[in-house]
């Protein structure tokens, strides 16, 4: 306790009021006045720890000596030395030695840093706005005994000047991050509906692209068929080499109608799992392009990738297959991987390969990309594309950024 006289008392109260003006950050507060709070009460050790909005944590904000307290992240307002006070259960601590009291060590108190500077002073206020306390201000010194009610008295002074300051920056520093809460929300709203919108014109192009080749191809087939078949009804005696290629032709309107279903519905995909159905459209279109091209699929996730949701997994194969396939229409690769592997609760697939790259053919060639980028976003899949950095090539990647769809 110092023996100042009151009129020196004013003094310093009235330099923290004029320390106060134009702080916008809690640190820089207690920076700004820890000098003129210890001509009012003398410490080691000064801090003030604030309740958060929602009531159930804390943090500190520490002068004079460094501990964990202002190290830490927000912490729950049940492990704090001072969580009596804290919660309104007494209206001051004051305590000679706290290196052993007990109201400061309890299970669960993050109470090593009064130990690890040894301060044995401990003293503590409320600090309170509209009646609610809002945090507290402590003073601590490494002598024994340091502390009397008038100290108690000055401290809580002190606090009911820095109080309505920490309460105005504490509801800014709020809105600040609702608003930028708020910002992400409609952005993410925004970007799932172009991007359910951007989805529907593709599934309206993909309804419209089988309707014309189920009219234009197979039901003309089938027309023609119905028509010679129709035609052999006059036919007294039919012989099988005049119904040999009636049969043909109905074996290839079955194959077209076979392989406009594998287009519109990857059916391996179901039955086989991911893995094969990548292994199976990727040896499809290495052939029918009729390029040396060597392939490999890598699955280093222990089958993790075959728990995926069915149309988190359909999204995926989509995406792999217009990679694949825009490597070989415009890069011409010796050599194709794709590699799915799961990395800290993440899945991610990558499309590489060792040919000339897209380059000025992207903005040449319909909408596959921006397909791809409209998949992953619709998924939550973060989407990556670029040149490979340790050779030649591109690479195409997709990560799952929620682990709740690997499992």
């Amino acid at each position: 306790m110092l023996d100042t006289p009151r009129s020196s008392l004013f003094h310093h109260y009235m330099g923290i009021s004029r320390l106060l003006a134009g702080q916008l950050e809690f640190n820089s507060i207690i920076q700004a006045v820890a000098t003129e709070i210890t001509h009012i009460i003398p410490h080691d050790h000064l801090d003030v720890c604030i309740k958060l909005i929602d009531g159930k944590y804390h943090i500190a904000y520490e002068s004079g000596m460094d501990s964990a307290w202002s190290q830490q992240p927000p912490a729950l307002l049940t492990g704090s030395p001072i969580r009596s006070l804290l919660a309104g259960e007494v209206d001051f601590l004051l305590s000679g030695d706290a290196c052993s009291d007990p109201r400061f060590h309890f299970e669960g108190s993050f109470s090593s840093p009064i130990i690890e500077l040894s301060l044995h002073s401990r003293l503590h206020v409320p600090m309170k706005v509209h009646g609610d306390i809002i945090g507290a201000l402590s003073c601590s010194s490494l002598e024994a005994d340091a502390y009397t009610m008038e100290d108690v008295a000055n401290a809580r002074a002190v606090a009911d000047l820095l109080a309505p300051y920490f309460f105005a920056i504490r509801a800014a520093d709020q809105a600040k991050r609702s608003a930028i809460v708020e910002a992400e929300a409609h952005a993410r709203e925004e970007g799932l509906r172009l991007g359910a919108l951007k989805l529907t014109q593709v599934l309206e192009a993909e309804r419209q692209r089988i309707g014309m080749d189920l009219h234009d191809q197979t039901l003309a087939d089938l027309t023609r068929l119905a028509r010679r078949m129709e035609r052999m009804t006059h036919i007294s005696d039919l012989s099988g080499e005049m119904l040999e290629p009636l049969v043909r032709s109905l074996q290839h309107s079955m194959q077209d109608l076979r392989q406009i279903i594998e287009e519109a519905k990857p059916s391996i995909l179901q039955l086989f799992g991911v893995v094969q159905a990548i292994e199976n459209d990727l040896d499809r279109s290495v052939r029918d392009s009729g390029l040396a091209i060597d392939w490999s699929v890598i699955d280093e996730t222990d089958g993790r990738v075959e728990a995926l949701e069915q149309t988190v997994a359909t999204s995926v194969f989509r995406i792999v297959q217009e990679a694949v396939n825009n490597a070989i229409r415009h890069g011409q690769p010796q050599n194709i991987t794709v590699t799915i592997r799961h990395i800290d609760s993440h899945l991610r697939i990558v499309v590489s390969d060792d040919g000339s790259g897209c380059g000025k053919h992207t903005s040449m060639h319909g909408h596959g990309i921006g397909n791809m980028k409209t998949r992953a976003r619709l998924i939550s899949a973060r989407f990556e594309m670029g040149h490979n950095r340790t050779g030649p090539g591109t690479f195409v990647s997709i990560t799952l950024a929620d682990s709740t769809q690997i499992f």
